[in-house]
Parts: structure tokens; C-alpha cells; sequence
């Protein structure tokens, strides 16, 4: 039984010690609960804790049932009933308690629990104690920590965003987007740029805000962002009174704002000032020290990005200016056919790329067409695709078939100080027949757009990269012989306008396809198209891109007229040369003369080759007149004149300029300074009756 008469009971001596501080804060008393008679006696703190007078408590633990609410009372019921059972020896729990006025305070309470040998429990002896304080003080204490992770979370959360900021707008969007302001706790924001000694707003804070005057200003003007460049040190103005009194002159512009205070700090990177930011809000009364520490933490962060950025900006003006330098500055005007060119640089990083198109006008009503995309992503890259165009020009202007001079440029690359490679497609084009031959060196297959709209992929032979073929001594480049119809957009571009991160590049290719047949009509706008689209993904690489279309039938002034250079070892040049002559014929109207035609021009050709050591070269032209006539010209270094003679014992040569003479209405030779030319004509259109 429990001696109500013996007053408090005193603590075991290993009894949890309480700190002095909270002894003194907190009221606490003791309790003593006699399990097998269940009386428990309360101490007068104790039952000042329960809000009970001796006379309202009899000795029951049931009696302070009115002083626990229903749902506290069962938990802490089960919480005492469980350590009684599991053979625990102490307990403790915290309790919310009904005062006499219907309030509620927290409590907490500790048992220790009295067991004979068995481990049976027979007695509880414990303290209960007021933790209203203590609960309020660890709030606060809670609440100051969790103050200090938000501010660090800002810092955090700010920097990690100024991370993908590029240009000196990407960090002033990144600021004043919803969450950026709700970061800084500040309802908008201006800042300004120091350059030449003059500060130049780069973001004008709230709508309505903008002051005259203001837009370009002095370091020595009384405004809060000279004051800060000048001084080097934050202001941070407390208040709307604060603010008229420091800048009476400003204040009438800003007063309808509802601004309460606001916070301008230098932006300051590598030890000197290069702007400064200001904060403005409309629901602050004043600034903490964790205010000030946070901000100024924050500037950091804001300064190096805007620096970064203003870095970028101009190295990449210098950069893309170098490239549209080496760039062609107009498209030629090319009879016959419609052009379209565009250069995307890159939107990321300051990096460019290699990425050209060129336009060639040659002689004879044929135009060159040429892509390309040097490796790399810097000015190196740009400086020899510089080089690698002039070059290709010049070959192709000197009169080279497309493969060779495709051969020629992989040698010029490869002898240059540089271990770039390009990828390439030369296309040339007769627009007086459609004749069109490609050359591809490692680079994407161009796409035809039909008259109807409808586009498809035109497979192109391929070689090995420029520099690359030239270094592993493999100089061969399949020509392939088309012929584009009038109406028909040869479409050439570079691989930036069909890789995607995470696409297969031939999905990206039946992508572009199907983009180009819906895209419009006119060349002009289609090109944009194309560069648009690529600007709405947020393509990284640079995009270069050239359309050609060839007009309706194009009939010119002095007819038409192909060139190709074969060459004794070249096989393919002899290919070229027939498909080219084949496609003249078509072209010309000569159809029904193709088989003669064909055949003697290949024994022109095979007999230059047979007796000369440099080539030859071969010219397919329209010569006017009384009546059109087709002409073949056959040139070489040989001075030696060939002549028609009988065929040897063995029936195997001398037949070839016999056969010329039979199928040609004229043929002869002529003497061409260090060599000669052997001709044929044709008459074509209807014949004269014999």
C-alpha cells in the first residue's frame, strides 16, 4: 500500500537527471502507483501539472481520466499496459492535458517499474512534469534549423539553376521566373551592367518601373546601383520612408509600387566590380543578419554566372563572326535554278562548329553544290573549314570531275597541320538536262523533294571522310548519276539537323524526309523552316543547309554543254563520262540517234586513252546553226594525230575511227597548242531524207 502521510517520495538514485535549466522552467512533481491495490499518490506539483486540488483526486489513476482526452488516455494506457508486459523496467511518453478552463498543455511523464524475482511488476514509481516550454523551445530551436536549411537550400537551389545559364539573359530569366523570385523572397529585381564607366540596365525590375533617364547611367549618379559599384558594399533599405529619404530624386517613380524595402549589392567577380543587383520587395519590414548573409552568399553566385556569361557572349560573337567571314557572302544567281542556304550556329556553349555550304557557278550551264562539316566544335574548326572550301572551289573551278576533286581535297586536308577529318557532299549539276553527279565522303545521304511535295532519301555511293581516305590510301569516290527533274529539290544539309539525343540517325533522316514534304513550297521559307525547327528542340550542333530546285525547262542561249576529265586509271571517270553523254542525249532530244552517238563517242574516248599518258577529257555539247547538232570533244596532251586505217592481221584494232567515220554525220581533228582534239557531230531533231 501507498503511505499517503510520508510525503514525497525521493527518486532511485539512477533516475534519469533532468537538466537544472528545464528543473527550473518547469513545474514537475512524483507520482507513486501501488499496482496491486492500483492506488496511485500524486504530489501537490503533480497534481498542479493535472490541474487538480487534493480534493478533487482520491487516489485512483481512473480519476484523472477528465484531465486526459479520450484518445491520449487509451495511448497512454497501452503504452504503460505494453511495458508491463514485455518486462520492460522504464516507460515514458508525452501527453496533452484538459485543463479546468478547457485549454490544453503538454506534458511528459517517466515510470520506472519495480519487479520481484518472477518479473512480476508490483510497483511504478515516476515524474510527471509541465513540457509546455520545453516543446515551445524545441519548436523554436526546430524552427531555426529548418530556417537555416531553407537559406542554405536557396543558395543551393540558385546555383545549381545559374549553372545552365549561358547568356547574360539566361541568368536574369533564371532570377526573376516565378521560383528564382520565391527563392530570393523579393517580388522583382533590376540589374545593371558596368561598362566604359557606365552602367547599363539589363533588367528593369517591375512592370511600370522603368525610370527616364535611367537606361544608361554614371557611376557617380545618385542612384542605389552607383552608389553600390562605388562603394563596393550592399545597401539594404529597410524601409519605404528609408528609400524616399536616400533618393528623394528616384523615389517619385517607384512610390505607386508599394515597395517596403529593398536590397541593392554589387555584383563583384575576380576582385572588380562588373554591375549590381537589386531586390525589391512589397511584404519585408527590415533585414535580419541571416538576411544579409544569405544575399551577399547569393551576389556571389549571381556575379561569377554574369561574368561567365558575359564571357561567353563575346566569344562567341567573335567566334560565329569568324565563321560567317569564311562563309560565301551571296549565293551566286545560277540560270535554271532556285537556291536556298541557311548556318545555324550553335545555341550552346560557346563553341562553333564547321559547318559550310558553298555554291559554284562553272562553265557550260553547270553549277556546283557543296555541304559539309569539318570535326570539331571551336575556331580551329572553322579556320579549316575556311581552307577545305576555298579548295574545293578552286578544283572544282579548274574543271575536275567530282570525284577527283572530292580525292584532291582529302589529300589538301591531310597534308594540313590538323587532325580533323570533314565529312562532305559535292553535287554538280547541267541544268540545261538534270544531269546531277554526287559525291559523298562520310557525310548523310541528301533527300529529294518531288514537284508534289512527296520527299525521299537518294542514297549517294560513299567514301571515307576527308583527311581520313587520303590517310589510309583510300582516294576512290563512287559517283552517283542522277537526274534531277524540273520541279525536283535536291536538299543537302549537315548532321546537326538530324541528331537527337536518344535517335537513331536513320530515324532522324525519315523524320527530316517527312518534315521537308510538309514544309512549304517556297525554297526561302523552307529553309527556315528547317532552322526553326531546330531552334524549338534546342538542337546543340551547328546546322547548315542548301536547297537547289531546278526550274522548268531551261533552254540556254549558247546550248548545253557537259565536261568530264577521264582519266588512263580512273574506270570510273569512263562511267561517268557514258552515263553523262547517255543523259545529254536524252536530255537534247537525240534519243533516236543514242545507240550511234554512244558508241562512237566511246571509241573517241578508249583510243585517246590507249595512246596518251595524261587522260582525257570529254565535252558534250549543243552547237547552233541552220540545224542543232550535237558534238562530242575529245581532248589530250598527245600532238600526235590519229588517222584512219585498215585493221591489223588479227581483226582486233584500227576499226575505231572507221566506225566514227560510219556513224557521224562530220568528225575530224584538231590541233590544240600542247595537244589536239577529236571531234564528232551529230545532227539531231528529224533527219533530211537520203
Amino acid at each position: 500500500m501507498i503511505d499517503r502521510e510520508a510525503g514525497p517520495l525521493s527518486l532511485p538514485d539512477d533516475w534519469p537527471a533532468r537538466p537544472a535549466r528545464s528543473m527550473a522552467l518547469n513545474r514537475m512533481g512524483t507520482y507513486d502507483w501501488d499496482l496491486d491495490s492500483d492506488l496511485m499518490y500524486l504530489d501537490g506539483p503533480a497534481l498542479a501539472v493535472f490541474d487538480m486540488s487534493p480534493e478533487e483526486y482520491g487516489g485512483r489513476p481512473s480519476e484523472l481520466g477528465s484531465r486526459v482526452p479520450g484518445h491520449e488516455g487509451v495511448r497512454i494506457v497501452e503504452l504503460v499496459s505494453q511495458a508491463l508486459k514485455d518486462g520492460s523496467a522504464t516507460f515514458g511518453a508525452y501527453l496533452r492535458i484538459r485543463l479546468q478552463d478547457g485549454s490544453r498543455r503538454w506534458a511528459h511523464t517517466q515510470g520506472r517499474i519495480s519487479r520481484d524475482d518472477d518479473g512480476t511488476a508490483h510497483r511504478v514509481i515516476g515524474v510527471v512534469r509541465d513540457a509546455a516550454q520545453e516543446l515551445a523551445d524545441a519548436t523554436a530551436r526546430l524552427g531555426l534549423v529548418g530556417d537555416r536549411r531553407v537559406r542554405t537550400s536557396v543558395v543551393e537551389n540558385t546555383t545549381a539553376a545559374l549553372a545552365h545559364a549561358r547568356t547574360v539573359q539566361d541568368v536574369i530569366d533564371v532570377l526573376k521566373e516565378s521560383h528564382g523570385l520565391q527563392r530570393l523572397g523579393a517580388n522583382s529585381l533590376v540589374m545593371g551592367l558596368l561598362e566604359s564607366g557606365r552602367i547599363h540596365l539589363v533588367a528593369e525590375g517591375p512592370e511600370g518601373s522603368f525610370v527616364p533617364g535611367t537606361r544608361i547611367t554614371r557611376v557617380d549618379e545618385e542612384y542605389p546601383m552607383s552608389d553600390v559599384i562605388r562603394t563596393l558594399t550592399p545597401s539594404f533599405i529597410e524601409s519605404a520612408e528609408e528609400f524616399e529619404a536616400a533618393y528623394p530624386d528616384l523615389w517619385p517613380y517607384i512610390d505607386g509600387l508599394g515597395i517596403t524595402a529593398a536590397a541593392y549589392l554589387p555584383l563583384i567577380a575576380q576582385g572588380r566590380p562588373i554591375g549590381a543587383l537589386g531586390l525589391l520587395y512589397g511584404d519585408k519590414n527590415g533585414f535580419s543578419a541571416e538576411d544579409r548573409n544569405l544575399l551577399v552568399a547569393l551576389v556571389s553566385s549571381i556575379a561569377q554566372s554574369i561574368q561567365r556569361a558575359v564571357l561567353f557572349e563575346q566569344e562567341h560573337d567573335l567566334a560565329e563572326g569568324l565563321q560567317q567571314a569564311m562563309l560565301p557572302r551571296r549565293v551566286p544567281a545560277v540560270p535554271g535554278a532556285q537556291i536556298a542556304v541557311r548556318y545555324r550556329s550553335a545555341r550552346l556553349g560557346r563553341e562553333i562548329g564547321g559547318d559550310w555550304y558553298d555554291v559554284i557557278p562553272l562553265p557550260g550551264d553547270r553549277v556546283g553544290a557543296v555541304i559539309g562539316d569539318v570535326q570539331g566544335h571551336d575556331t580551329h574548326a572553322a579556320a579549316v573549314m575556311g581552307q577545305l572550301r576555298i579548295v574545293l572551289r578552286a578544283y572544282a573551278a579548274e574543271g575536275h570531275s567530282p570525284a577527283t576533286v572530292m580525292a584532291r581535297a582529302s589529300l589538301f586536308l591531310h597534308e594540313l597541320d590538323t587532325d580533323r577529318f570533314a565529312t562532305c557532299v559535292y553535287a554538280e549539276a547541267d541544268l540545261s538536262t538534270g544531269v546531277v553527279e554526287l559525291v559523298r565522303a562520310g557525310h548523310v545521304d541528301p533527300l529529294i523533294r518531288e514537284a508534289d511535295g512527296s520527299c525521299r532519301r537518294l542514297p549517294v555511293s560513299g567514301g571515307m571522310p576527308l583527311g581520313l581516305s587520303a590517310h589510309f590510301e583510300q582516294l576512290e569516290y563512287g559517283v552517283t548519276t542522277m537526274e534531277l527533274d524540273p520541279g525536283q529539290t535536291l536538299v543537302l544539309y549537315t548532321d546537326g539537323l538530324v541528331e537527337q539525343p536518344g535517335t537513331d540517325l536513320d530515324d532522324g533522316m525519315e523524320q527530316l524526309a517527312a518534315f521537308v514534304g510538309e514544309g512549304p513550297r517556297d525554297l526561302q521559307m523552307l529553309a527556315d523552316r528547317l532552322c526553326d525547327a531546330v531552334d524549338e528542340r534546342g538542337g546543340e550542333d551547328d546546322v547548315a543547309v542548301l536547297l537547289l530546285r531546278r526550274r522548268g525547262v531551261y533552254a540556254p542561249q549558247s546550248g548545253g554543254r557537259l565536261q568530264q576529265h577521264v582519266s588512263r586509271n580512273d574506270p570510273q571517270a569512263l562511267s561517268t563520262a557514258r552515263r553523262m553523254i547517255r543523259a545529254a542525249v536524252s536530255a537534247w532530244g537525240a534519243r533516236d540517234r543514242a545507240d550511234e552517238i554512244e558508241l562512237a563517242a566511246d571509241e573517241l574516248i578508249t583510243n585517246s586513252l590507249m595512246h596518251t599518258e595524261s587522260g582525257a577529257v570529254v565535252t558534250v555539247r549543243v552547237v547552233s546553226g541552220s540545224r542543232k547538232r550535237l558534238r562530242i570533244d575529245v581532248e589530250d596532251r598527245s600532238s600526235a594525230l590519229p588517222h584512219r586505217r585498215d585493221a591489223g592481221e588479227a581483226g582486233i584494232s584500227g576499226r575505231g575511227l572507221m566506225l566514227v567515220d560510219q556513224l557521224a554525220d562530220a568528225w575530224g581533228v584538231e590541233s590544240r597548242g600542247s595537244g589536239k582534239c577529236v571531234w564528232c557531230e551529230f545532227a539531231v531533231g528529224e533527219r533530211s531524207a537520203d
